[in-house]
């Protein structure tokens, strides 16, 4: 079952929808559950809801996994600008949208010491970084890589989707090269073969960043989605394999 609820973000003075999968049986039982974390919350459930008129399929599938899972879907902000600054780990430089004064950091300020309190506090969670896991594709996915590195102290777990490092790679390299990271951090990586012009400059990206991370000691799986695109179409059949790998 999912609900849906506003929760106050306060660096834009304004909500955000909250999208939250729970266990069918979760009223029935007093079990405690590991904790998923998403961004784009609005496309991971319902096709009807979803911006394109295609969701992630996560409601089916969880329904019958079987690991009971939390899933908290965080909806972005309604136009794109303030989605792609508020899912910018780092103030970038982007061929698209130009100068991009990254809010990234505030955002997980936000999920970090409030929305994650909030949840552990009203719904019945397993709380410790052990089970929790963050994820998402695109500029969410370089949301879900930012997150795990720098709050590792929180999330062991992150599914890094199709994500859009170019900007961003030297960063990320020194992140990654400076950082301290608990042994247990898994992280998944994959990309679509049919994503982009350059799709063996992405995949070098992505394999470069598979290999810094692996030298800190975290295990990582690569999918190279054949054929895949840069939609939810297409990031819908990676659902089992990044699910298997971060739980299993």
């Amino acid at each position: 079952m999912v609900h849906k609820f506003d929760f106050f973000y306060p660096n834009a003075g304004q909500n955000r929808k909250i999208h939250l999968y729970l266990p069918d049986e979760y009223n029935y039982t007093n079990e405690r559950y590991a904790v998923l974390y998403m961004f784009d919350g609005h496309n991971l459930f319902f096709d009807h809801e979803a911006t394109f008129g295609k969701a992630l399929g996560l409601k089916e599938f969880l329904d019958h996994w079987w690991k009971r899972l939390i899933v908290v879907g965080i909806e972005c902000a309604q136009d794109d600008w303030t989605r792609v600054c508020e899912y910018a780990p780092y103030s970038l430089e982007s061929r698209i949208y130009g100068h991009i004064p990254g809010r990234g950091h505030q955002t997980f300020e936000w999920i970090v010491n409030d929305l994650k309190p909030y949840i552990d506090n009203h719904y019945r969670t397993v709380p410790c970084r052990e089970a929790t896991a963050i994820a998402g594709y695109s500029m969410g996915g370089m949301m879900a890589l930012y997150g795990v590195l720098k709050f590792n102290h929180v999330f062991s777990k992150s599914a890094v989707i199709s994500a859009a490092f170019a900007p961003a790679m030297q960063l990320f390299r020194n992140d990654i090269n400076n950082g301290v990271f608990n042994l247990d951090t898994r992280i998944f990586f994959s990309w679509g073969t049919n994503e982009l012009r350059d799709e063996w400059d992405l995949e070098n990206r992505i394999r470069e960043i598979e290999w810094l991370v692996q030298q800190k000691g975290i295990k990582t799986y690569l999918l190279r989605n054949e054929g895949g695109n840069h939609n939810e179409a297409s990031w819908q059949h990676e659902v089992p394999h990044w699910m298997k790998f971060l739980w299993e």
